[in-house]
């Protein structure tokens, strides 16, 4: 069993007050993890504030270097993460070698993006009266220390993407990793802590307080949040929490990842084959528990038998149950009351006349059968909030501005997917769904690590990748000289 400590100011350090860590699929006890009280927090925050205004101007080569270093730190111990995966968040073991891989990718592009950041020289004399003057020079300097506040489903990478782009900016960060799987971002300090120890050119160049990772209760978790000299928070996480975590820091910087519930639009020219294959395994991938899994599958009425026939198809030759299994899919929920809740949206649904194509149990070890509903009426749960469980619903529509219409019909706007090889329809789809990301001829279970990601309406604010979230790090300063 794993023993977690607090890593405060380049140092381990213990607390009076632990947390247990469960396996979602066995129940074991995993791991213990301390507990940072309010003075170990204060301590956190004052050491990336010390540390600031040194980082920040830290010479760019040392900051792609450390994190081209630990991009190589968590290839050397992939195996951990892997574990760590399995065990504290119930993710399948292929789809967290899948995670680590895209770590790498997100260190090592963050590695190349601190080069690259750069500002922008302005002409002025383009206006007689300012000929004296310029040209404008605009730099990017980071804002402020970040806090990072990060979900289980994702518990190395959405890690990844929020301190990758805090280091090649010169963002001192606090990482608050998820109660139910710590590990991840606890070893990720010990790859920055061993790459400290053993350079001494990058110890000199890249402060203590770069990197701390604070495991903490929400009301110490709330100090941070309020605290001035925190002034980015970046938090992925359930829609509740993130707008009432957005009135909490008022006066800084909020980039808020808050999932959806993703619909996919199946045209009638559509490869009902591909098309079924996809959905299936965006829809139950790790138990439907990605923002962007599919939820909401929008069929057009002439092929809607044959494709609820191909995804019923694709659907029953998933494998579920024990995450450690190499041909699992869909492994568990994180823990019971999860579970609960799905099969209570589920019975919901089934009361008021939804039918049940397919799945609809739960077994033991929090695990729920890939389930396909049809008929559910559209404001439950099922269909307009967001499931995070292992569960897609089937609707039909006439025409193409119809299932773009349906698709919008909801609070939320992080990703659609759209099946059909119009080149006329991509167009309408582009201008008229009301979304973040748009995904053609495929699902919206689709992110790279480097292109903008994020949504509209109640899926958040701001966008991550790599070079984007740097520039939600940074500030813009502008010197202008008068000449002569």
């Amino acid at each position: 069993m794993h023993q977690y400590k607090l890593y405060i100011d380049g140092a381990w350090r213990e607390s009076p007050s632990t947390m247990t860590v469960t396996s979602p699929y066995t129940g074991d006890k995993v791991a213990e993890c301390a507990l940072a009280t309010t003075a170990d927090m204060e301590k956190a925050i004052k050491s990336a504030d010390r540390d600031f205004l040194c980082f920040r101007v830290a010479a760019r080569g040392h900051r792609a270097r450390i994190l081209a270093d630990m991009a190589k730190g968590i290839e050397a111990r992939r195996a951990d993460f892997v574990a760590r995966m399995v065990h504290e968040a119930g993710k399948p073991k292929t789809l967290a070698n899948v995670e680590v891989s895209r770590a790498v990718m997100t260190f090592a592009a963050a590695s190349e993006e601190a080069r690259r950041l750069a500002g922008e020289v302005i002409p002025l004399d383009g206006e007689v009266a300012n000929a004296g003057y310029g040209p404008a020079i605009s730099y990017w300097f980071a804002k402020s220390p970040v806090l990072a506040i990060a979900p289980f489903n994702f518990p190395l990478n959405l890690i990844a993407h929020k301190v990758a782009p805090a280091l090649a900016v010169g963002a001192p960060v606090i990482v608050k990793p998820p109660p139910q799987a710590p590990g991840c971002a606890m070893l990720l300090a010990e790859i920055f802590h061993q790459i400290r120890q053993s350079d001494a050119t990058l110890r000199e160049a890249i402060p203590e307080a770069s990197l701390q990772v604070v495991q903490a209760a929400n009301d110490v978790t709330g100090v941070a949040i309020k605290d001035h000299r925190m002034g980015i928070v970046s938090f992925t996480g359930s829609q509740k929490v993130g707008w009432m975590l957005q009135g909490m820091a008022i006066g800084k910087k909020v980039a808020l990842e808050l999932g959806g519930n993703a619909a996919v639009i199946v045209n009638e020219d559509a490869d009902l084959k591909r098309a079924a294959q996809r959905c299936a395994f965006g829809g139950f991938a790790y138990a439907g528990q990605i923002c962007i899994s599919v939820q909401r599958i929008l069929v057009h009425t002439k092929v809607e038998t044959d494709f609820i026939r191909a995804l019923l198809d694709e659907v029953a030759k998933i494998n579920c149950g024990d995450p450690e299994s190499s041909d699992v899919l869909c492994g568990p929920l994180i823990d019971e009351g999860a579970a609960r809740r799905v099969l209570s949206w589920i019975n919901e649904a089934k009361k008021r006349g939804a039918q049940v194509l397919a799945g609809g149990t739960l077994s033991s070890n929090n695990t729920i059968a890939p389930t396909v509903m049809a008929k559910v009426p559209r404001d439950l749960p099922l269909s307009c909030e967001e499931v995070f469980g292992p569960v897609v619903v089937v609707e039909s529509y006439a025409d193409f501005p119809e299932a773009v219409k349906k698709a919008n019909d909801s609070m939320y706007g992080l990703q659609a997917g759209v099946f059909t090889d119009s080149a006329a329809l991509h167009h309408y789809a582009t201008l008229h769904l009301e979304v973040g990301g748009i995904i053609l001829n495929d699902i919206p279970t689709f992110r790279a690590d480097n292109m903008p990601y994020g949504g509209v309406k109640g899926s958040g604010l701001g966008r991550e990748g790599v070079r984007y979230a740097m520039e939600d790090y940074c500030e813009r300063r502008t010197v202008v000289a008068r000449n002569g």
